[in-house]
C-alpha cells in the first residue's frame, strides 16, 4: 500500500478509494502507485478533482482515462472546481462491495449484517468481505453464492 494504515493520507485515500475504483482508476498500476507514494500535499483536493472531472467527462460523452487523470491531478495539484459531497452517494460510484453491503442489510437486516461483517476492503485490486468469524471471501464470490449459503459461511467457524 502507499502509506501506513494509521497515516492521515491513508484515511483520506480510503474516503475516495471506492468511488475512484468504480470510475475505473487502477491502483495496481505502477505509475499510479508511484505518484500516490510521492504525494505529500493536497491529496484530498486531487482525489475530489479526479472524481468530479471524470463525472463531467462521462456526462458530456467524452473519452475518459481515469488512471491518467488521477496521475495528472496529483502531479499538477488540481483544486476541485465543482465538487459536491453528494457525489460519493451516487449509485454509479458504489463499488460492488458497497452494493453488496447495502443488499446484505436488506436481506439479513442491519443488525445481523453489522454483527457478521467486520469489513469490506480492497487488496491488490480485488474487493473482499471479512466476516467477524475470521473468514474472508471475494465480493464477486459473495454475489454468486445464495444468501443462505453465505450466511452459513459467515456464522460457522
Amino acid at each position: 500500500m502507499f502509506w501506513e494504515k494509521d497515516s492521515v493520507e491513508y484515511e483520506i485515500f480510503k474516503q475516495y478509494e471506492r468511488a475512484l475504483v468504480s470510475l475505473g482508476v487502477n491502483f495496481s498500476l505502477e505509475d499510479v502507485q508511484m505518484i500516490l507514494e510521492a504525494c505529500t500535499y493536497d491529496l484530498e483536493n486531487a482525489l475530489k478533482s479526479t472524481i468530479s472531472y471524470i463525472l463531467w467527462l462521462r456526462e458530456n460523452n467524452k473519452e475518459v482515462f481515469p488512471s491518467q487523470i488521477l496521475i495528472r491531478a496529483l502531479r499538477e495539484q488540481w483544486k476541485p472546481m465543482a465538487w459536491k459531497d453528494e457525489y460519493l452517494e451516487l449509485p454509479i460510484l458504489e463499488s460492488p462491495g458497497q452494493r453488496w453491503w447495502n443488499a446484505a442489510a436488506k436481506t439479513w437486516g442491519y443488525d445481523l449484517r453489522n454483527r457478521l461483517v467486520a469489513d469490506v476492503f480492497y487488496d491488490n485490486g480485488t474487493e473482499f468481505i471479512k466476516f467477524t468469524n475470521g473468514k474472508e471471501i471475494t465480493v464477486d464470490t459473495a454475489w454468486r453464492w445464495e444468501w443462505e449459503r453465505l450466511l452459513k459461511y459467515a456464522t460457522n467457524r
